[in-house]
């Protein structure tokens, strides 16, 4: 299903639009109060950039100007938050391989010079190499460090190591057809979906318009979604966020899902097939709520017996047709003078389809006893003289 961006017509009359609002409102005001840590970061950097900046303008390393030392100082602190933020996606494990590779490379740099310290070299040349020696060893160690940081086994170590969690894909991206659907929140309140729940303002955007449509029916499913969306915001478990980012060239919703997860490394739960296909192509990892209703549902075997309520009949000559309480369809043969009973049938065979899985079986009619026919009509036919004919026989006076 490809939906874009563009925004359908708004309905004039009636109180929906503002239901639908306030329902966003309410839900942009506690992802705010979710994500205030934001704020204290924005704060805490723009403190330590204007501290930069001024011990620059005072201190005036290397005999600059003032003005160049301020510069200097800004561009500093610019470096330093630019390298805490890369440091933040970084897991544990790669830190501490990290620092330990960097202190294994500064051990090493530190032998060797040294070694430049028995040599008759010159004093600038020995100073060339052991100053050239230790960046080769630092960058070595740190970068080996890092990539290696994940063969740590943390939980030797114990304590506040050993309870780390693995936050790679902890993150949940939420579509919209997915939470108009509903089924998500059940899945979440069953303790199967847990971490950051996502949801992208352009889907919550998405969500609003079609509260709003004019459409009885879509205006519906837009405030189901609204209110499948403050449901799962209330469960404790779950650490629900709403996602700023846009991206404004990009006019399909699908396709900005898809941008917002490969920046997040985020998996994207949906049951839209078209969007399950084309993220996976792209290497996202897709929760498709079908998926999981299809893994759900009983395994039947060819052979085994069953009971099943014959709804209405099939398409082809004697059949019925009957539903699991999951929504399988079961055909069964010989069963269409079985309609509304409730029979056992013996399953024949099982097929796996797009749309789900569908059972066939056959029911048994020999072991139900003939139709006999009433006493009332055999008596009366017994014993009776056959009618005369309407008309007198030829040769008969």
């Amino acid at each position: 299903m490809q939906r874009t961006s563009n925004p359908p017509s708004r309905s004039s009359a009636g109180a929906a639009p503002e239901s639908s609002t306030t329902k966003t409102v309410t839900l942009s005001r506690a992802s705010q109060d979710r994500v205030g840590t934001f704020w204290d970061m924005l704060a805490f950097r723009v403190i330590f950039t204007a501290a930069c900046t001024v011990a620059g303008y005072h201190f005036r390393p290397f005999s600059i100007s003032r003005e160049t030392g301020a510069l200097a100082g800004f561009v500093f602190a610019i470096f330093v938050i630019f390298f805490e933020v890369r440091l933040q996606r970084a897991s544990l494990r790669r830190l501490i391989g990290a620092a330990i590779g960097s202190i294994l490379g500064i051990l090493g740099a530190y032998l060797t010079s040294l070694i430049f310290t028995h040599t008759t070299m010159p004093e600038s040349t020995r100073s060339f190499f052991s100053l050239s020696i230790f960046l080769v060893m630092v960058y070595v160690g740190l970068v080996l460090g890092a990539n290696k940081g994940d063969m740590l086994n943390l939980q030797a170590f114990g304590g506040v190591f050993g309870s780390e969690r693995n936050t790679k894909h902890s993150f949940k991206l939420l579509d919209t057809s997915v939470i108009i659907d509903g089924r998500v929140a059940d899945i979440a309140d069953a303790l199967f979906l847990d971490g950051t729940v996502i949801i992208p303002q352009f889907v919550l955007h998405e969500l609003q318009l079609v509260a709003d449509s004019a459409d009885p029916l879509k205006r519906q499913r837009g405030r189901r979604g609204l209110e499948v969306l403050q449901r799962i915001q209330k469960m404790p478990h779950l650490d629900v966020q709403i996602a700023e980012d846009d991206f404004v060239q990009i006019a399909d919703v699908d396709l900005k899902l898809i941008e917002l997860a490969k920046r997040y490394d985020a998996k994207i739960v949906t049951n839209d097939f078209n969007l399950n296909k084309v993220a996976t192509l792209q290497g996202i990892e897709i929760m498709n709520v079908n998926q999981l209703a299809n893994a759900l549902k009983p395994v039947v075997l060819p052979g085994e017996a069953m009971r099943v309520f014959i709804l209405r009949e099939g398409k082809e000559y004697n059949q019925g047709v009957a539903y699991l309480d999951d929504g399988t369809m079961v055909v069964v043969d010989n069963a269409r003078r079985m309609i509304n009973k409730t029979v056992d049938i013996s399953v024949t065979s099982v097929h796996q389809t797009t749309a789900g899985k569908m059972i066939f079986g056959r029911y048994d009619d020999r072991g139900e006893p003939p139709p006999q026919r009433s006493s009332a009509s055999t008596d009366a036919t017994v014993g009776e003289r056959p009618p005369r004919p309407l008309y007198p026989e030829p040769g008969r006076s």
